[in-house]
């Protein structure tokens, strides 16, 4: 049967199916393009056949507004009569652009949220507005859920070079032409919807305990979801959970999954990130 409110997301939430498939969220994906060809996240092309790709050109283009369209026509179809459509940060892409010209035609009211999240940081979000609506709630009730878990949501990421953030303009030229110079490892965080340099440390293994020890300390003693990503790195990802799992005494869920190919098209192998998000 059908909730009263639906939600779309983007496939740079990187929910995992079984959970989107429980809460009825829709997701419409990016689009990576490789040496010409179009390619959609997560059922034409993975992060990991990516990595494999390293001398092709590589970039990444926001679903078409048709696209929004037609997943805002199949939710009001299935009984929806409203509709909250919850992205990835507008600095990141056009795609919170293209639900929003998609949302002026839908046939039934559809609120467009700039989260200013990515990953599983952008999945909290939709999971927090999802759940608010199978309790009954309104579409400003599931907005209202969805925004204050992005407030209250941080996300840090390791990653072993710069470059490919600064080749997908993600991060200023004079940042990444300084780790370069220095020969450190960078620590970067989400902040107002972009991602900034955090910390400089001189080694890989000092950078991810260090990731580790923030992880900790913002996710105190409260009840909180973690979700540990990774690229190409899975035995780090994994020991890094396990870590976090012993240390963080008010944990509720622990996610660990590897981004997909739009978010490793701009990041590269070897990617950690830890999203802490307080419920």
């Amino acid at each position: 049967m059908s909730r009263h409110v639906a939600i779309v997301t983007d496939s740079t939430a990187y929910l995992p199916p079984q959970t989107m498939e429980r809460h009825g969220i829709t997701s419409v994906p990016l689009t990576v393009v490789l040496g010409g060809e179009a390619l959609e996240e997560g059922t034409e092309i993975s992060a990991r056949s990516l990595a494999l790709q390293k001398r092709r050109s590589v970039t990444t283009s926001r679903p078409s507004p048709e696209v929004f369209a037609q997943a805002y026509r199949a939710a009001a179809e299935a009984g929806a009569t409203g509709i909250v459509s919850l992205h990835l940060s507008a600095e990141f892409s056009g795609t919170y652009d293209a639900a929003v010209l998609a949302s002026r035609t839908a046939p039934v009211p559809v609120r467009v949220v700039d989260t200013g999240m990515v990953a599983m940081a952008l999945g909290f979000c939709a999971l927090a507005a999802a759940e608010t609506a199978e309790a009954g709630g309104t579409v400003d009730e599931a907005v209202a859920a969805a925004e204050k878990r992005a407030a209250g949501t941080s996300a840090y990421f390791y990653v072993d070079t710069l470059d490919y953030l600064r080749r997908g303009g993600r991060i200023g030229a004079a940042q990444a032409l300084l780790g370069s110079a220095l020969a450190v490892k960078p620590l970067l965080q989400l902040d107002g919807g972009r991602i900034e340099m955090l910390e400089k440390v001189r080694t890989a293994s000092k950078a991810i305990a260090r990731l580790e020890e923030l992880a900790v300390e913002r996710a105190g003693a409260s009840s909180v979801d973690i979700a540990v990503h990774h690229l190409a790195a899975p035995e780090r990802a994994q020991r890094l959970a396990a870590r976090l799992g012993d240390r963080v005494p008010g944990l509720a869920d622990l996610h660990v999954s590897e981004v997909g190919a739009v978010i490793g098209a701009h990041t590269g192998p070897g990617l950690l990130g830890a999203v802490i998000s307080p419920r």
